[in-house]
């Protein structure tokens, strides 16, 4: 297959956002699409069964896969037994890109970011920096909007790409400009099948690289995914740390981040890009800034730097980076006691993340939904010294709970069913009010939502689940109440 569908019938598996916009790319190239979707009405074909028992897959020349759609879903299984190609948005994406405007018949360069945690923030701190260089550069992809809209549209520079591993796992050409890998935790095992498939669909983003891979120097897996990839020639791996960086990185010094992976004179100096006080705006209840936020402003100012804006754009997009709702937002506060609304923290590792930033003893941890698999002893045992208490809301309680009996046995949990009359929400907050309140004068307590589970099994999405939060502190009499909205659940 190539970017010519003129006659070409397209198969389009999923009518969300990004099926819907990669539906109306390919009429407008002349293809005839077909659809496909088990949950839309008004899609072509609804019964899997049905299609594949009347070789629907015959006359088709090409899948372009939602990626909800998991590797070993029958639809897949058979385009794969046919030989039938099958691509994700992101990779028809790539391949329909148009010249830029002034960009002498170029197409936009791609900055790509994946990770299991951080990916929004960073890209959304991306996108902040290219603004303020002055390039015209939307996030786009897991955030925003589809990258194949953006794609061909001739008036963006570059773009600010998030990539989840479900995307990844069907792109086959993209050659980013840079590319990063923030981290890799254990995430949507059900989908990949294992920890090892999942890393190497984040590993995917490396491929073709052209200018830098951006890795995490603090975690091995990131950097060995780097190693394997097969890059253009010239690419570069740029490591991010929150210590002071060695020659190919970019870090910190004391209160300064500084670049030692681009500056000319990187071997005996490095250039500043910003102070942490550039990242007011993200701090904590306790005015500090969160380490792994820290973490995603190197990584998006790597990026940046790939792409060749000069440091004082790093510098002045991260001072007008906005915070996203539901990442640490301090939602209010009753007798003294922050609520933080961190509902964005669907899994093990961003919860670690979350809690990491606060005080031994000083978290009421609001967590629990949708497991998806996942365990939680390593959680558990490396932030059991931040819990004060605990409330578990979700369907998939136990697993949280046991390993909080095996790691943290002397921290008082209160588990919260769904009731007939009072929202779960509203007694989990209730609940944890009563646990801060036990707290000894003086000793500054977090009421935490930082769930470590996905909202799918009590709420529409986490940003549902973080409102709901804030409505329920808003209820006890808060002050500085906040809530925003948010877009639908991301996948990783």
């Amino acid at each position: 297959m190539d970017a010519r569908f003129d006659g070409r019938t397209v198969l389009v598996a999923g009518l969300g956002v990004s099926g819907r916009a990669a539906a109306q790319v390919l009429a407008d190239r002349g293809a005839h699409v077909v659809t496909f979707d088990d949950r839309a009405p008004e899609a072509d074909h609804r019964d899997v069964a049905a299609f594949l028992a009347g070789d629907g897959l015959a006359e088709v020349d090409l899948v372009v896969a939602s990626p909800g759609l998991p590797p070993h879903h029958p639809l897949l299984a058979a385009a794969r037994e046919r030989g039938v190609p099958a691509w994700s948005e992101v990779e028809l994406a790539w391949q329909v890109r148009v010249p830029r405007d002034g960009g002498g018949g170029e197409a936009a360069p791609w900055l790509a970011v994946t990770g299991t945690n951080g990916k929004t923030t960073t890209v959304g701190m991306l996108e902040s920096i290219l603004r303020a260089a002055g390039r015209r550069a939307p996030a786009v992809g897991n955030v925003g909007t589809p990258v194949v809209l953006a794609a061909v549209d001739p008036q963006v520079d570059v773009l600010a790409v998030e990539l989840s591993s479900f995307q990844l796992h069907l792109t086959h050409s993209m050659s980013p400009q840079a590319a990063a890998v923030l981290n890799v935790a254990p995430d949507h095992l059900d989908w990949h099948g294992s920890l090892e498939a999942y890393a190497a669909d984040k590993g995917r983003i490396f491929e073709r690289t052209q200018v830098a891979c951006v890795y995490n120097a603090a975690d091995p897996l990131t950097a060995e995914l780097v190693r394997e990839a097969d890059v253009v020639d010239g690419a570069v791996a740029v490591g991010f740390t929150l210590g002071t960086p060695a020659v190919g990185q970019v870090g910190l010094v004391d209160d300064v981040l500084v670049d030692r992976g681009f500056a000319r004179l990187r071997h005996t100096h490095a250039a500043e890009l910003g102070t942490l006080a550039d990242l007011a705006q993200l701090a904590g209840p306790d005015g500090a800034v969160p380490p792994h936020v820290v973490r995603n402003a190197l990584a998006a100012a790597a990026l940046a730097l790939a792409h060749g804006v000069d440091p004082v754009h790093v510098r002045d997009g991260l001072r007008a980076f906005a915070p996203g709702a539901h990442r640490i937002v301090t939602v209010g506060r009753v007798d003294g006691v922050a609520y933080v609304d961190d509902s964005k923290a669907t899994n093990a590792h961003a919860a670690a993340a979350s809690l990491a930033a606060f005080g031994e003893a000083s978290v009421v941890w609001v967590a629990g939904g949708l497991a998806k698999g996942a365990t939680f002893d390593e959680l558990v045992r490396a932030r059991r010294d931040r819990l004060r208490g605990v409330v578990l809301i979700g369907v998939d309680r136990a697993p949280l709970r046991d390993a909080l009996a095996r790691h943290a046995p002397d921290v008082p949990v209160i588990e919260v069913a769904a009731g007939e009359t009072e929202p779960v929400m509203t007694r989990a907050v209730q609940e944890a009010r009563r646990l801060a309140a036990g707290a000894p004068a003086g000793v500054p307590v977090t009421v935490l939502l930082a769930p470590a589970s996905a909202s799918m099994d009590q709420f529409a999405s986490y940003a549902a689940r973080g409102d709901a939060f804030a409505a329920a502190v808003r209820a006890l009499g808060a002050d500085g109440v906040s809530p925003r909205d948010d877009g639908p659940e991301a996948t990783p």
